[in-house]
């Protein structure tokens, strides 16, 4: 097989969650047009619908759910239902995902089990649902979407960075639990993306200047910007080809190089 073929998706099937627009949405085109069947799910109709219209618009044949993945009897619905009306699921991406911008002495502790919630438990059981029939198929490519606070902690991110740092580990046991029946679970750490969800951190100011947190995360990053969501399609590609199926448990940080440099001198 040619290494362009080690690559190719084609007759495969995804299940990315919270793909209705942002990173998931950027990962499913990618995945799409690497041949793959694009599944995807939101937590309301009117998201589904959305991002129903711009699957369309962007040429790709997706079908959408309604399902909470925090919801374990909904999820395993879902996932039933996928399998009776596209097949069998082949590659999981779990990117649906919330942060609150908390100081940790101000955050309720139900607000830290929210973000706990959807960004911890959701994944556990999203891929508890879908590694049966992978056992069963032989095959598995199980992506968490992790986030640079899997490895770092920032102020008013409490929830969020014990959320990703668990992720982190759930992504290294199951490849620990589930590698012998050749299931490959691996994670996406992306650097700071420029997503509706960060946008208020590069609103310019008043008087024009650049958000200091804009200000301060160029100057940490080599790349000197901000990730665009297609620069994580690349790598989601060769996470849920056969290209990867040798790497198991392993976090690839899309970060334009953040981790690897300390920054420039004052």
């Amino acid at each position: 097989m040619s290494n362009t073929q080690n690559f190719c998706l084609e007759g495969k099937i995804a299940l990315i969650t919270g793909a209705s627009y942002g990173i998931g949405f950027a990962i499913a085109k990618a995945m799409s047009t690497a041949g793959a069947k694009i599944v995807f799910n939101d937590i309301k109709q009117e998201f589904v619908d959305k991002g129903l219209a711009a699957y369309k618009e962007a040429g790709i044949d997706a079908k959408g759910y309604v399902c909470d993945v925090t919801d374990e009897d909904a999820v395993n619905a879902m996932v039933a239902t996928i399998e009776k009306e596209v097949g069998n699921i082949d590659i999981l991406v779990n990117n649906a995902g919330i942060i609150k911008r908390i100081p940790m002495i101000e955050m309720k502790a139900s607000e830290f089990r929210q973000v706990i919630d959807v960004d911890l438990n959701a994944p556990f059981i999203v891929s508890k649902a879908v590694i049966p029939t992978m056992i069963k198929m032989g095959h598995g490519k199980i992506i968490n979407i992790c986030s640079m606070m899997s490895e770092f902690g920032r102020e008013t991110v409490s929830a969020y960075a014990s959320a990703k740092g668990g992720l982190k580990m759930l992504t290294r046991n199951i490849a620990s639990e589930y590698g012998a029946y050749n299931i490959q679970c691996n994670g996406i750490g992306p650097g700071y993306i420029a997503t509706p969800q960060t946008a208020p951190l590069r609103e310019r100011q008043p008087d024009g200047s650049r958000h200091p947190f804009d200000s301060f995360i160029v100057a940490k990053t080599p790349a000197g910007r901000w990730g665009d969501p297609a620069d994580l399609g690349g790598p989601a590609v060769f996470l849920a080809s056969e290209a990867s199926d040798f790497v198991n448990g392993q976090i690839l940080y899309v970060d334009g190089g953040i981790q690897a440099y300390i920054g420039k001198q004052p």
